[in-house]
């Protein structure tokens, strides 16, 4: 009986064996399959297509063959066909994880054909208007008998007294006028109406000369015009010659606003266009004026153009020296293409942008550009309308592909030297 037990104990031993030596047999076999498909799929890997060879620290120069950088101790790194965009490896796309552009937020916009008609903005300065002046002067020789207490700067009223001045030739001119109108030559009469006009003598006087029948000795000067006494250049007990210049004034009833346009907008103002101008000192206050010159030089030290604004002061509000900002209507000038200002990338020696591509990769597309208008700036060439382009974080982007050599200017592969150059540490300088 124990015999027969042990003999069913020893095969069973035996059926276990047998099965857990299979099972490691199918794993074994199972792992060793596994393992020569992924070292095929390595090695099919590794035998993509390689362009060049480049250094990370200086990405522009590409070489024929793997060894030593020339300008740093390290290997070079090859440049794999499939890292850059299928079916036109010039272009050098690059991708990035769509993480991480989304944490970046990476931005696309549009190329857009655009109304080059814009509006210039710029500030100016009030200015008086140069166009709106009186001068007082002595028509005669006299002497000055008053001069009312006035002083440069103050505001005054059209028929302002400023001076009374004794005027000898006109005293003996009117009594000859009165002597001769007693008389029935009415020739003779004309004849010293006129020369009296001739002294100087307004019609004013002259009727009430004739109205009074007495020659008057002393005369006033009055203001012909409201605003501003510049001058006021005599003093009582002067003697003053005939066309001496006594006071100065200078009209306030419109004022001129001086506006720096920049150069690079200069060929954009038009005259007789319409400005719009808000004051710093009347906040929400709005004015219309109208240009009416564009000076024919520019300034030298801002490079801006001036443009010249009449704006009407009825209240004396607009005071010389004020600032404003003004809006300016350009000139219409056709369409253009254009970009946000925001994505384009300046290096120096070019100008890039960051295009989207088709399959989500990103490229470098080398630009000539024109002039900004607010805040987009033309495109002469370089770019097509509807391409799309990232308009935000493309400094990201450029940094990424500058470590890959992919936005740097083509060049050719270059042998590999074999010693280090000495240009090698001046060309690490190099921009790109």
């Amino acid at each position: 009986m124990r015999t027969t037990q042990g003999k069913g104990v020893t095969m069973a031993l035996g059926f276990v064996l047998v099965a857990a030596g299979t099972a490691a047999g199918w794993w074994w076999g199972h792992r060793t399959a596994v393992s020569q498909s992924d070292a095929a799929s390595e090695n099919a890997s590794d035998e993509r297509a390689i362009l060049y060879w480049y250094d990370p620290m200086s990405p522009q120069h590409h070489f024929d063959r793997p060894g030593k950088s020339p300008f740093m101790d390290m290997d070079l790194v090859p440049k794999y066909a499939s890292d850059t965009v299928a079916g036109d490896a010039s272009d050098g796309g690059v991708r990035i994880d769509a993480r991480i552009t989304q944490n970046v937020g990476v931005r696309a916009a549009r190329v857009e054909r655009i109304v080059l008609a814009s509006v210039i903005e710029a500030t100016g300065l009030i200015a008086f208007n140069e166009r709106d002046v009186a001068i007082e002067q002595a028509r005669s020789a006299g002497l000055v008998e008053r001069v009312w207490p006035l002083a440069p700067g103050d505001v005054i009223a059209a028929g302002q007294p400023l001076v009374e001045l004794l005027v000898p030739q006109w005293t003996a001119a009117q009594a000859e006028y009165l002597a001769l109108r007693a008389g029935a030559d009415r020739a003779l009469v004309d004849a010293a109406r006129e020369r009296l006009r001739m002294l100087g003598l307004s019609a004013a006087m002259i009727d009430e000369l004739e109205q009074s029948g007495r020659a008057r000795q002393r005369f006033i000067l009055y203001s012909s015009r409201g605003g501003v006494l510049e001058s006021l250049d005599v003093r009582s007990g002067m003697a003053v010659a005939a066309g001496q210049t006594l006071a100065r004034v200078q009209g306030i009833d419109s004022m001129w606003l001086e506006v720096a346009v920049p150069e690079s907008r200069a060929t954009s103002v038009q005259m007789g266009g319409d400005a719009e101008v808000q004051f710093v000192a009347y906040p929400g206050r709005s004015l219309t004026g109208r240009i009416i010159a564009v000076l024919p030089d520019l300034a030298a030290g801002s490079r801006t153009l001036r443009v010249r604004i009449e704006l009407a002061n009825p209240d004396g509000q607009l005071r010389a020296g004020m600032s404003a900002q003004v809006r300016l209507a350009a000139n219409t000038g056709g369409y253009a293409l254009a970009v946000p200002t925001e994505a384009i990338i300046r290096t120096g020696k070019r100008a890039l942008v960051i295009a989207v591509q088709e399959d989500g990769a990103f490229s470098g597309v080398e630009v000539e550009l024109g002039p900004e208008i607010d805040n987009r700036t033309v495109i002469v060439a370089g770019l097509a309308e509807g391409q799309s382009i990232v308009s935000s974080a493309q400094f990201l982007l450029d940094s990424e592909a500058s470590l890959s050599g992919l936005f740097a200017p083509a060049a050719p592969a270059t042998t590999l030297p074999e010693s280090l150059p000495d240009e090698a540490a001046n060309a690490m300088g190099e921009e790109r």
